[in-house]
C-alpha cells in the first residue's frame, strides 16, 4: 500500500496492514487469467502479469493497492487475479467475496510448502474452516531483491 515512485514498479509492502487480519470483500473486482506451471513452478509468470497489467493499464482500471492473488489449483498451471478498479474490454473478469483470513510470510518460496501447513494451522487455531487458499506474491522479484525482503500472503478464504 506503500506510495510508488518512478524508479520502482512494486510500492514497498506493510505486512503489518495485512498480518494475522481478517479482511472481507464484497464483490471485489479482478481481471482473471492462467499461467502455465510445471510442479506448481510457474513457467510463464512475467508474462501474464505483462500482458494483464498492459491491459488494465489501457482500461485505466488500476487500482489504488494492486493485489495480485494465485490460485495453485493445478500442478500444471495457476489462476491469477489481478484487483481491478473497473471492468477492462477484452479481459476476463470476476468476483471476489467473502472473508479470508490472511497471514504474511517472509522468505523464499522454497518454504511455500511449510506456509501452507502452517496456515492451514492458524486456521485450525482460529476453530475455522477454510473453503479455499489464495496466495498474494506482494512483490515481482526484482523488487523482492530490491527492498532485501519476499513477502506472502497467505489468505485463507472461510
Amino acid at each position: 500500500m506503500g506510495m510508488r515512485d518512478a524508479a520502482e514498479c512494486c510500492p514497498r509492502f506493510e505486512p503489518e496492514l495485512w498480518d494475522d487480519k481478517e479482511i472481507t470483500w464484497e464483490r471485489k473486482l479482478f481481471l482473471q487469467d492462467r499461467v502455465r506451471s510445471f510442479f506448481h513452478i510457474p513457467l510463464n509468470f512475467g508474462a501474464v502479469m505483462k500482458r494483464s497489467m498492459a491491459a488494465i493499464e489501457a482500461a485505466g482500471a488500476t487500482p489504488d493497492e494492486v493485489v495480485v492473488l494465485s490460485d495453485e489449483n493445478s500442478l500444471w498451471g495457476a489462476d491469477v487475479y489481478i484487483a481491478i478498479s473497473k471492468e477492462v474490454p477484452g479481459a476476463r473478469t470476476t468476483t471476489l467475496s467473502g472473508t479470508f483470513l490472511a497471514r504474511v510470510f517472509e522468505g523464499s518460496y522454497r518454504n511455500l510448502r511449510n506456509w501452507i501447513e502452517e496456515m492451514k494451522a492458524f486456521v485450525r487455531g482460529k476453530g475455522k474452516d477454510y473453503r479455499k487458499m489464495f496466495l498474494y506474491y506482494t512483490t515481482c522479484p526484482k523488487c523482492a531483491k530490491k527492498y532485501g525482503k519476499n513477502y506472502v500472503v497467505i489468505l485463507a478464504q472461510l
